[in-house]
């Protein structure tokens, strides 16, 4: 079996944390590819937070890059067994709104924005990984919106929007290793189980 996943990044850009998590996933049987959604692969530093999402909202956006992912990832289908797509933050949304394409899974880390696509119905196994808080809205109230649709499995763990990339502030080791392994897990067997299994961590 030949198996592609995706990776699409958070407003920094395919950065250091991105590529770890693609080697992370890589194996013989996996080949895993980072989509940069910026121009010449532009990175921004963790410094720059408010620039790059100011970059990421005026020159990409949630609409623009839909066209060419949705390509991208049909394209793939036609020469490997299995696509996957595996989208942290911002990148997160956009795996989300691409959910609806006849993938194998969708693994979404905390994509806040989710929350103003909630008439995207997935309709492949979607993994939801989710913080226990965010700043600017009540994430426990997404979380029971999302446990309602069928083909959606979320799991939610202590922490802030970042606790997976260990360059965060917001780090959480002991929330990353769980969020980590429950990622390897979905994608090895819950793909094609469905179905949910939305009891917080």
């Amino acid at each position: 079996m030949k198996r592609k996943i995706f990776i699409l990044h958070e407003i920094y850009g395919v950065n250091d944390f991105i590529k770890k998590q693609a080697e992370a996933y890589s194996n013989a049987s996996t080949t895993v590819e980072c989509i940069s959604l910026y121009l010449e692969n532009k990175m921004f530093p963790y410094e720059q937070e408010r620039e790059a999402y100011e970059y990421f909202i005026n020159e990409v956006g949630f609409d623009a890059p839909l066209e060419k992912l949705t390509k991208k990832l049909l394209e793939a289908r036609t020469h490997y067994d299995e696509v996957l797509l595996i989208g942290f933050s911002v990148g997160a949304t956009l795996a989300w709104r691409l959910s609806t394409l006849p993938l194998q899974g969708i693994v979404c880390v905390y994509g806040s924005r989710i929350r103003q696509y909630l008439d995207v119905i997935p309709s492949c196994p979607t993994l939801v990984i989710l913080p226990s808080h965010e700043k600017s809205f009540n994430v426990h109230e997404l979380k029971k919106k999302l446990d309602i649709l069928p083909t959606v499995h979320t799991r939610q763990y202590t922490g802030q929007h970042g606790f997976m990339d260990y360059h965060n502030l917001h780090y959480s080791r002991e929330s990353y290793v769980h969020a980590h392994a429950e990622i390897l897990h979905f994608l090895q067997t819950e793909r094609s189980q469905g179905g949910q299994s939305n009891e917080p961590k």
